[in-house]
């Protein structure tokens, strides 16, 4: 349980410095608002992030 949270973890922060440095802050902010769909059940916006992020990733 520990490794998988550790793992959890490096890959949150690998993501958001991936994001952050293709995208800057409106990438950070993004993750933030997936973060808080997915927290909320608020499966729309989630999904509405992810949808504007991927296509910026696709574009960056």
């Amino acid at each position: 349980m520990l490794l998988f949270q550790t793992l959890r973890g490096l890959l949150e922060v690998v993501v958001g410095l991936l994001t952050q440095a293709r995208l800057g802050v409106v990438g950070v902010a993004l993750l933030f608002v997936i973060g808080v769909g997915i927290r909320a059940r608020h499966s729309g916006l989630a999904v509405g992030a992810v949808v504007v992020l991927a296509l910026l990733m696709t574009q960056a």
